[in-house]
Formats: structure tokens, sequence, C-alpha cells
């Protein structure tokens, strides 16, 4: 028994439609992923600005303290000072957000004097986290040790 052509094309009518709408449905999740890896990145690469300003910041800092250690001998470099140390205190303010803080610890010695500078602020939005986390304030912090 021989099958009409005809016959064969009305049985197979409408397999090309369910396919596109197959693969429609593929793309559309594979698009939904690289948004997702997109958001991902985005939050990476906030945190690692922060991070690199941090680390500018304490060498800043760390600059002006090797270029005048009688100032820094004298305090004048300690939290709450004014002149170069307010001047400093603005900028972690500007490029790290308002919570930022700087904090500068100096250790004189007989032989050798010391400064700690730690940088702390609030990195929660290059946090990666599930959407049942709490949305707290997640602080980090920057140390540099130096001698002068």
């Amino acid at each position: 028994m021989m099958h009409h052509p005809s016959n064969l094309h009305k049985k197979q009518q409408g397999t090309t439609l369910i396919e596109v709408l197959i693969a429609v449905v593929v793309i559309s999740i594979g698009l939904l992923a690289v948004a997702a890896l997109q958001t991902v990145a985005l939050k990476s690469n906030n945190g690692s600005y922060y991070r690199s300003q941090a680390t500018f910041l304490a060498y800043d800092m760390a600059d002006r303290i090797r270029a005048a250690p009688d100032a820094a001998e004298n305090g004048d470099y300690n939290d709450g000072q004014a002149g170069d140390r307010a001047e400093w205190d603005a900028r972690v303010t500007a490029l790290l957000g308002s919570g930022a803080v700087g904090q500068v610890v100096m250790a004189i010695g007989s032989t050798a004097n010391q400064a700690s500078i730690t940088i702390q602020w609030n990195d929660n939005r290059a946090r990666i986290r599930a959407a049942s986390d709490a949305d707290e304030s997640a602080i980090t912090s920057f140390s540099y040790q130096m001698e002068f």
C-alpha cells in the first residue's frame, strides 16, 4: 500500500512550531543565565573598586606620614585632628561612602616609629548573597602597617 505524499504532509503539520517553541525556551533560559552572571560580575567589580580605593588611601596616608615624620610624632595624624588628617578623612568618606572611616594608630618608639592605618567601609553592595540572606551591612577593612 502506497502512501500519497499529501497525506504525509498533513500528519507532520505543526511539528516545526513545537521545535521552534522549545528552541525559544532553551535560548531564554540561556539568556537569563548570562544576565545573572553579568550581575555577579558587576557586584564583584564594585567590591574590587572599593578595595583598590582603600589601598590607595592607606598608601596616601603612609606617604603623608613619611613626608612629615615630626608632625606624626607630635600627633598631627591621630584620629580627629585637623589639617592633613581632616583632608584625608574627607577623601575616605568621598571615595568609600558615608559609613567609611579611617583610623591611624601611632607607636612612637626609641628606635623606630610605627603606624597602623586601618580603613573600614560598608561592602554590602558588593556582597554576593542568596535572596534569603538578611540585608545587613558587611563591614570590610583594610590594614596597613608601616615604619617611619
